[in-house]
């Protein structure tokens, strides 16, 4: 049997940070907290979790002991959070839906035993596409000084933790710097606008606990990199010529599917949440 602690899984610490996001949001930016919402999406991905491993294992995972919750539920929960976090709809079975759409992207859309998609950004974009229902809400993070110094320190730790930082820097580096050639240099916008633009919180989480994911990102470092640039170049170009909204999301899941072949082109160790065994848990 596989231990997981606290200390050794960076997955304890990512949950930490996305709860703590979400209680700053209903504290102190004064969200409408919407606890059904919130309620419905982690108890069913949870359970839909639980009943998909159950049925890919043919046995019922335990829940309690050394594997436990650790072994069946910390990566599931994350993508929870994520729906918890960046997904808006006023209706609870979309939450369901939502909820539905992350679990089985997890367990059927693999290609050499990793997600095809992360799975929160395909549950959040195919429920809006689904549903007209649905949307993403990146105003509610606001640009508070406060919120942007503290999810850059927090996302840091996580990311430096699993060995993603490339890719984060990556994408931030690249996005952040077109915006300021096109806004600052450019059309000559004050640099207040420009500060505005890139501090908001859904793009810092975007950022670090999205495009970072170790089971979605090739494995390779440099095709970490271009993998990111790619995906900081097109959604830049759809947010500033085509006019549209949330664009690195959408562009994550669109362009997911040259994840495998990048990792085709460039070899390299695939990541295993450590100390996990993959002959016994499937995440």
């Amino acid at each position: 049997m596989v231990h997981l602690s606290f200390s050794k899984d960076p997955r304890f610490f990512q949950i930490f940070f996305q709860v703590f996001f979400l209680t700053y949001g209903i504290l102190f930016l004064e969200w409408e907290a919407d606890w059904q919402h919130y309620g419905v999406t982690i108890l069913s991905c949870l359970v839909f979790n639980y009943l998909a491993l159950a049925i890919r294992k043919r046995k019922w995972p335990s829940l309690t002991g050394k594997t436990g919750f650790s072994c069946w539920g910390l990566s599931v929960l994350i993508s929870a959070l994520s729906l918890c976090l960046l997904l808006k709809t006023n209706y609870w079975p979309i939450s369901l839906l939502a909820a539905a759409l992350t679990v089985i992207s997890k367990y059927t859309l693999r290609i050499n035993g990793k997600h095809l998609f992360n799975p929160s950004a395909f549950g959040i974009i195919s429920t809006v596409l689904l549903t007209k229902q649905a949307w993403i809400s990146p105003g509610q993070w606001g640009t508070g000084t406060v919120l942007f110094f503290a999810i850059i320190s927090l996302g840091f730790i996580v990311v430096t933790r699993v060995q993603k930082l490339d890719v984060s820097l990556g994408f931030l580096i690249c996005f952040a710097g077109l915006l300021y050639f096109r806004q600052v240099i450019y059309l000559d916008w004050p640099l207040d606008f420009y500060l505005h633009s890139i501090s908001t919180g859904s793009l810092l989480l975007f950022s670090f606990f999205m495009i970072s994911d170790p089971r979605t990102s090739p494995d390779h470092p440099l095709a970490r990199i271009i993998w990111a640039v790619m995906v900081a170049g097109l959604s830049f170009y759809l947010s500033a010529f085509a006019w549209k909204n949330n664009t690195p999301v959408w562009v994550l899941v669109a362009a997911a599917p040259l994840v495998p072949v990048m990792d085709r082109i460039f070899k390299a160790k695939k990541f295993i949440w450590a100390p996990e065994d993959p002959k016994t848990i499937l995440q």
